[in-house]
């Protein structure tokens, strides 16, 4: 399974991006979908996630800003990212949280996609 993540780019801020995470085959079952940044010199961190039942949680830096949802077609993901920020510009990963079989659990990431903000 391969995660294909598409969307990043160069955006002045205050402006807005649309990421998006597709995965390259059928997964058995997924528990969690979410996206992670990583800056220059910074450890990855949760940006959002969205479990299988619809809850989300993001970080505190990104509430009322971004917004995560899954997509009509099986095994998608998107990320939402309006009034855009400096602080936001990373290396954007989405993640897959699930299971390839009934036994065993997987832990799927995407590539990654450059996401950088203009003051």
């Amino acid at each position: 399974v391969q995660l294909q993540a598409s969307g990043g780019g160069l955006v002045q801020a205050g402006g807005s991006l649309r990421l998006s995470c597709a995965s390259s085959e059928s997964i058995f079952s997924i528990n969690a979908m979410g996206w992670y940044r990583q800056a220059p010199g910074k450890q990855r961190e949760l940006v959002a996630v969205i479990r299988s039942g619809g809850s989300t949680n993001y970080a505190d830096s990104v509430k009322g800003r971004f917004t995560i949802s899954r997509g009509n077609a099986e095994n998608t993901v998107y990320l939402q990212m309006n009034n855009l920020k400096p602080d936001d510009t990373a290396v954007y990963y989405c993640n897959v949280q699930g299971y390839s079989d009934p036994w065993t659990s997987q832990n799927y990431w995407g590539q990654g996609t450059q996401v950088t903000v203009s003051s």
